[in-house]
């Protein structure tokens, strides 16, 4: 019987390759939740006194860490379920905030495909991500670098 939810093998991911995850919305119970769990207890993401007197941002924040951690979990859940051996680099860059009742989602395209060296029946692959929000706008985009699993041994024979 065949198991569904699998992710990408290094064979599916071909430089070029472009994909887009389902969508999130990110809620208040979120912001808490993260915030709480992390310790990230910063007046920005905790006071909505503060937010509503001193802040510049109308409505509540979404601590940019939690959208990092949202979009790993929408690729998670669709692309790395069984392949996905290692998480290596990364650069992410914020551009706009993101607001409690937002919904997200990921656009992905393979920017690095290759074979790994040293490990057999690896490959390397780095994706650029972008986080968008439902107006278009995009949130954050992050680089990972990440060791998949090859479909079989004889991609390195």
């Amino acid at each position: 019987m065949q198991t569904v939810g699998l992710g990408f093998y290094f064979e599916d991911l071909p430089l070029g390759r472009q994909f887009k995850t389902i969508g999130r919305t990110i809620t208040e119970t979120d912001i808490t939740n993260f915030c709480n769990a992390t310790g990230n207890t910063e007046v920005l993401f905790t006071n909505l006194v503060f937010l509503a007197e001193e802040s510049d941002l109308k409505g509540r924040p979404v601590p940019a860490p939690l959208t990092y951690c949202i979009s790993e979990g929408l690729l998670v859940q669709s692309t790395m379920q069984h392949t996905g051996f290692a998480f290596l680099n990364m650069e992410l860059d914020v551009h706009a905030p993101l607001m409690a009742g937002d919904t997200i989602h990921v656009e992905v395209e393979v920017i690095e495909s290759r074979l790994s060296k040293s490990r057999p029946n690896r490959g390397l692959v780095r994706t650029r991500n972008k986080v968008i929000n439902q107006h278009g706008v995009t949130v954050l985009t992050y680089t990972p670098l990440r060791m998949i699993k090859c479909k079989s041994d004889s991609v390195h024979e």
